[in-house]
């Protein structure tokens, strides 16, 4: 696997939404955000499966395909018109393992057992919810697997502040369905993911963007 992706396999990625609107996030999402090339860096040359928590419209799992990863790609996210969407684009693309499905990480996960990702959806749970979702998490990496997240970290930074900023946009857009609740910081990681026998490093993870992003990965060896 090569990454990042080429100009023309983005603009092929962004070309499966069924909307302009759709088109022009993902065509925008895929130029801008470090983090898909990050991931597939971090999964390159694993034949484990990989559960997508937050999915969205599935902009991960199809840039993962262009980048030639071939393991199952489940999806699970708590916007059905999301899920819609990334099951069209899947339709359309012609990839093969790739699913989806409606559900409130609240309420449980699905039985998996392989990678799993989260991106960008912890700021809209309280500490406890957080906690216990990356509990849950990281009872599904599989031996060999890793659990990846990139979040916001909260500090005192300028681009903490800028970082709130814009969920607060995404929610008045209404691209978010919550409003955010409560970020974490670098203890919360490292304790819950640590106590659950995973290997957990961070780093920053701000490419060309002003916010605050991280990327967590803790390990099962």
């Amino acid at each position: 696997m090569s990454t990042p992706l080429s100009a023309t396999a983005l603009r092929h990625i962004s070309r499966l939404c069924p909307g302009r609107w759709e088109r022009w996030y993902a065509a925008a999402k895929l130029r801008s955000d470090p983090v898909y090339a990050a991931v597939t860096k971090e999964l390159q040359g694993s034949s484990l499966p990989v559960l997508d928590i937050g999915c969205g419209i599935g902009l991960l799992a199809c840039y993962l395909r262009e980048s030639g990863f071939a393991p199952a790609i489940a999806g699970f996210d708590y916007d059905p018109q999301k899920i819609s969407c990334a099951q069209s684009m899947a339709a359309r693309s012609g990839y093969e393992g790739l699913s989806y499905m409606t559900g409130d990480a609240r309420s449980g996960l699905p039985d998996f057992s392989g990678h799993v990702v989260i991106l960008d959806i912890l700021q809209f749970f309280t500490p406890e919810e957080q906690a216990a979702l990356l509990r849950a998490a990281a009872s599904r990496v599989a031996q060999g697997g890793k659990l990846i997240i990139r979040s916001g970290l909260r500090d005192d930074s300028l681009r903490f502040r800028i970082t709130v900023a814009g969920d607060w946009l995404a929610r008045l857009t209404f691209w978010m369905k919550g409003a955010p609740v409560s970020y974490p910081d670098r203890a919360l990681f490292e304790s819950v993911l640590s106590a659950a026998g995973l290997r957990v490093r961070l780093q920053p993870l701000w490419g060309g963007t002003p916010f605050n992003n991280h990327l967590v990965v803790a390990e099962r060896e």
